[in-house]
């Protein structure tokens, strides 16, 4: 067995693509993660790849296990942000090529890579209401089971039903209802090792016009609070109990604050935007100042919605979450 630094001095894509003939361009290396986040930022991956099977993310995470290369599972990039180092081993994004819908009666099954603003369309298109919360919402359906994405008082946990996986062994298995175990921003999708691919979605029969209009209402909404004119990875903090990230921000006076080209959103200032060509170090430092400065104004320790990706190893070793 090669351990991963041993591994990289060979020619993986090379290997990755004899293993893996049909993935064509959707195999590369040394892929700008810039260009698959939301936030436009982040260094390069070592190999990403973009499944379009089961089979080929078996394949590929297998491959994986079997050599000690660091695996990271991925969707829209929506929530994220990537260390200027990039990710180090093998990136797996599960996007458009893990999408498709198929509908029964009230019953809708998608694919993991599935965009929640596609799906909630499709959905009202059809005569389906439940999803109209998620239209705003920039990712995918697998990512939004996994963190239980919500907005407007209304969360994935309403809807869904059943969810396919491939657990730690990469078997297929699926849990259904309660079994996901959803909570504010969580699942047990969050808090283990297992790979969403496809799920089941019970919605609920209404007029196609008065679904849309319901969605046109929720993204004039949306326009006019939040930044969506510049790249963000969405909510920056979690709300705390009994209290609005956003407001205790903006109570603290951080709207506008900056760390190199990261700021605090002027508009909203439960967004940290990217105003020009921001880094990743400055941005998670401006996610760092923010919390602190909450914590000491307010006593209250705000947590980071988004997720830290990559190879961080050069940042301060205090063990903070921000």
């Amino acid at each position: 067995m090669y351990g991963f630094q041993e591994y990289k001095s060979m020619d993986l894509l090379s290997d990755l693509k004899r293993l893996l003939p049909l993935a064509g361009s959707r195999l590369s290396a040394d892929e700008p993660m810039a260009a698959h986040t939301s936030f436009r930022i982040g260094g390069p991956a070592d190999i990403f790849f973009e499944p379009a099977s089961d089979d080929e993310i078996i394949l590929m995470a297998s491959y994986c296990q079997e050599r000690d290369i660091p695996l990271t599972i991925l969707g829209n990039g929506s929530n994220i942000l990537v260390a200027d180092a990039g990710i180090r081993g093998v990136v797996i994004a599960i996007g458009e090529p893990m999408a498709g819908i198929i509908q029964q009666d009230d019953l809708v099954m998608a694919g993991a890579g599935t965009r929640l603003a596609t799906l909630s369309s499709w959905a009202a298109n059809h005569g389906l209401s439940g999803l109209e919360f998620a239209s705003g919402i920039p990712g995918t359906l697998g990512g939004a089971i996994l963190m239980n994405a919500g907005a407007y008082d209304h969360c994935m946990a309403e809807v869904m039903v059943l969810t396919e996986f491939l657990d730690e062994k990469l078997q297929v298995s699926a849990v259904v209802r309660q079994e996901h175990q959803f909570a504010y921003r969580s699942s047990i999708f969050e808090r283990r090792c297992l790979i969403i691919t496809r799920a089941c979605l019970q919605l609920t029969p209404d007029e196609p016009q008065a679904i849309i209009a319901r969605i046109a209402d929720l993204n004039q909404r949306r326009r006019a609070s939040q930044p969506l004119e510049l790249p963000s990875a969405g909510s920056a903090f979690k709300r705390p109990a009994g209290y609005y990230a956003s407001k205790l921000i903006s109570d603290c006076g951080l709207k506008g604050c900056r760390i190199g080209d990261a700021q605090v959103s002027e508009k909203h200032a439960g967004f940290i935007v990217n105003v020009g060509k921001a880094c990743a170090t400055d941005t998670r430092r401006l996610f760092k100042y923010v919390r602190q400065v909450v914590a000491d104004r307010t006593g209250v320790t705000l947590e980071p919605e988004v997720r830290f990706i990559g190879d961080w190893q050069h940042w301060e070793p205090d063990g903070d979450q921000g």
